[in-house]
């Protein structure tokens, strides 16, 4: 079965930004977008052990007579047919559910706040809920529209950072980009790390697929951070603690964001990899 991207649109100049990333995601990988034009500014998604109640801001309720053409022209250009999600199941009448059966979505840094909060070190609390409970990565997108053109694993040994290598394989296998892993030692040998990847027999993976990996046992995280390619689509797990302190949503995640700004695909601690 083709794997399918969710999408919010939001019929606004930043929305736009949003919704191109999506689509050049979707090109790139051999994904389907599928649109879902909000009419109300709250739905509800059911997870396996959550239930995420997204709050939109009134944005995303912007010129209804035109956001299903704008959207649908979009996606024409990007050479796909227009398919939206028009939600069945309503917990209210004003509250829709939205099925949870994706392969990816996309998501804003926030989708709850107006732009004054888009910019860099600020995740939305809403996505952070959706990253922790969804099986699915999230595809964070950058302020404005930037094609990759070249895919960043993060790898800090982790179970959640293994997890990452192997969508970050999926991503290469599909795209065709070149790939690269990045990590910060913080004191750990380059040999630990690679007995994990023979752990997880990601060796011949690893081998084939991996253009360099930038290993870094010295500098500060930002200062070395300036070595991942401004047009890179960022991979990273979101939580974990493994040989160093993994990504994890706090300090590391908003210190990681608040100094590049490029395409992050995030796998959280619910992600099956592979699927």
């Amino acid at each position: 079965m083709e794997a399918r991207l969710f999408h919010i649109f939001r019929n606004t100049p930043l929305g736009r930004e949003t919704f191109l990333q999506s689509i050049y995601f979707c090109r790139k990988t051999g994904t389907s977008p599928v649109v879902y034009i909000p009419q109300h500014t709250k739905f509800l998604m059911y997870f396996e052990n959550d239930v995420v109640q997204v709050d939109l801001d009134s944005s995303y309720l912007n010129a209804p007579e035109t956001a299903k053409k704008h959207a649908a022209d979009l996606l024409k250009q990007g050479g796909f047919d227009p398919v939206f999600l028009e939600p069945k199941n309503f917990t209210a009448s004003t509250l829709p559910d939205i099925p949870t059966h994706f392969d990816f979505m996309c998501c804003p840094r926030s989708i709850s706040d107006l732009s004054g909060k888009i910019g860099l070190g600020y995740i939305g609390p809403r996505v952070r809920r959706i990253v922790s409970s969804a099986h699915f990565p999230v595809l964070m997108t950058s302020p404005v529209y930037k094609p990759w053109k070249s895919i960043t694993v993060f790898f800090g040994g982790s179970e959640n950072a293994v997890k990452a290598l192997r969508l970050g394989f999926r991503i290469h296998r599909s795209s065709g980009m070149p790939l690269y892993l990045f990590t910060q030692a913080e004191g750990k040998p380059g040999e630990k790390y690679e007995e994990i990847i023979r752990r997880e027999k990601l060796e011949v993976d690893k081998n084939r697929y991996a253009a360099d990996w930038h290993f870094f046992e010295t500098g500060s995280l930002e200062d070395n951070l300036y070595e991942v390619p401004h047009d890179s689509l960022v991979i990273l797990g979101s939580f974990g603690h493994g040989l160093i302190r993994d990504i994890m949503f706090g300090s590391t995640m908003e210190k990681i964001q608040s100094v590049i700004s490029n395409n992050m695909l995030i796998a959280g601690p619910k992600y099956a990899a592979g699927i």
